[in-house]
């Protein structure tokens, strides 16, 4: 049976804004771009098209055409794709118009935002695509740049994954150092459940059957099945029978990534999306008038 068509991701507003605020304060720090200003005169305007130099999955669009709009007044930003498209290589993702030192200004910026983020997704895609016609799906981590983690849990969702938890104080999650000092899976996870609210979602990590187990003995219903083998796997859907969701994690590679999902777990998480995707090479090209 198909999932349901999930509405698109969207960044918040005010989010988008600090983020490229603080970009272009770093990048043209105190006296602005030299470069355009030594060789480019005040009058002179640039158009410019911003294109794929290869296949993927396009994320980060609010995040470029911000940068272009709070660099200065006047220049334009004309998306031709959405956030979340697949682009063929030479496809055109965006045009730019404008005094042409603010178009030079906000390049990079722009790009730096586009080219992570899509790759990001590409990636992400990649791995969708990988469990297609099976129960999985494939969620980030918390394995993220520090203060990039909203973009690139978004960039996850355009490229058709899902998110775990974004923050320490989104969910429980009971870990194995968790349970060393609570003294048990059982203990910690009552003791979770006692202290939980009812709409905090409780989730616990178990690194074998036995834990599994005791996990679901004592009430578990999402629970995160860690390193474990494909053999094991198996194992654990088979022993859970339906009574808690399972999450498999831990040396989730491309090449592995199907053969976890037939396994039948319903999630399976990785941080090689966030940490190991390769930029998308997208580029500006400026042509300089007036």
């Amino acid at each position: 049976m198909p999932r349901p068509t999930s509405f698109p991701a969207q960044l918040p507003h005010l989010l988008v804004e600090r983020a490229v605020t603080a970009a272009l304060d770093e990048d043209l720090g105190l006296a602005g771009d030299l470069t355009s200003q030594a060789t480019l005169s005040l009058s002179a305007t640039a158009t410019a098209i911003l294109s794929a130099r290869e296949p993927g999955i396009i994320a980060g669009l609010d995040l470029a055409a911000a940068a272009f709009r709070l660099v200065g007044a006047g220049v334009t930003f004309t998306a031709q794709v959405t956030d979340g498209s697949r682009i063929a290589a030479g496809g055109v993702v965006a045009t730019v118009a404008g005094p042409a030192r603010l178009v030079m200004s906000a390049e990079r910026v722009a790009l730096n935002f586009l080219n992570h983020l899509s790759g990001i997704a590409t990636l992400t895609r990649t791995y969708a695509d990988a469990v297609e016609g099976t129960n999985a799906r494939i969620c980030d981590t918390r394995k993220t740049i520090p203060g990039m983690r909203a973009f690139q849990k978004y960039a996850v969702r355009c490229g058709g994954g899902s998110n775990h938890r974004y923050s320490l104080d989104d969910a429980i999650l009971i870990k194995d150092n968790h349970i060393a000092v609570a003294g048990s899976v059982t203990a910690a996870y009552q003791a979770a459940a006692t202290f939980a609210g009812h709409l905090v979602a409780i989730e616990i990590e178990v690194t074998s059957l036995a834990e599994l187990d005791e996990a679901l003995a004592a009430g578990a219903r999402i629970v995160l099945l860690d390193n474990m083998d494909n053999a094991t796997l198996a194992d654990a859907v088979a022993l859970n029978a339906g009574r808690a969701r399972l999450e498999a994690s831990g040396n989730v590679k491309l090449d592995r990534v199907r053969s976890i999902a037939e396994t039948g777990v319903d999630f399976i998480s990785t941080s090689q999306i966030t940490m190991g995707a390769k930029p998308l090479d997208l580029g500006l090209d400026v042509t300089i008038g007036g």
